[in-house]
């Protein structure tokens, strides 16, 4: 079945503040989850400007210790990767990311684009589209996707208010438009 989540919000600062701050707010301590973010990979296509990272993200398991009974769910890390590319003559940045953990019983994808707003060019919009879709766990399936929805939940609110504060803004100043988690 799976859990899909869909938000966007309105930064209310310039492009190049929010994606600023975006690529540098982990590890903090604000989230403990995300332990690190390394970039693997950068280059800049001459002709176009665009820059693309590779990042992995190494963060803590945080599914609930009654069902890291089951051995594939007791590792300590998981693992994320992030790819990015970064037009500053468009004032955009696409990004795609995906679990490298447990990809034989889950799979975590996500796309997300910060882009100058249609609104007001000092602001800047941000759209996210996410899925978790759990299989090979048999009756754990239904249990795990619900966790996953109760996680994403708090971290849809999460992530909002540390970016927030990464801009120097009390958290009523940004700006949300909608956020779905179905």
């Amino acid at each position: 079945m799976g859990v899909t989540v869909e938000v966007h919000r309105v930064y209310r600062y310039p492009f190049e503040q929010v994606v600023a701050s975006y690529l540098r707010k982990y590890p903090s301590p604000m989230d403990k989850h995300v332990m690190a973010v390394e970039t693997v990979e950068e280059k800049t296509d001459l002709s176009t400007g665009i820059v693309y990272r590779r990042r992995i993200a190494t963060c803590k398991n945080v599914i609930p210790e009654i069902l890291r009974k089951v051995s594939a769910l007791k590792v300590p890390d998981i693992y994320l990767e992030e790819e990015s590319w970064l037009n500053m003559q468009k004032r955009n940045m696409s990004m795609k990311t995906h679990c490298l953990t447990w990809t034989q019983y889950a799979s975590l994808s996500e796309e997300s684009v910060f882009r100058e707003s249609l609104e007001n060019p000092n602001w800047t919009d941000f759209t996210q589209k996410g899925r978790i879709s759990v299989t090979g766990a048999g009756l754990l399936n239904r249990v795990l996707e619900a966790f996953a929805q109760s996680f994403l939940k708090q971290g849809v609110k999460k992530e909002k208010m540390h970016l927030c504060s990464f801009l120097g803004a009390a958290y009523l100043h940004c700006r949300r438009n909608s956020v779905a988690v179905t």
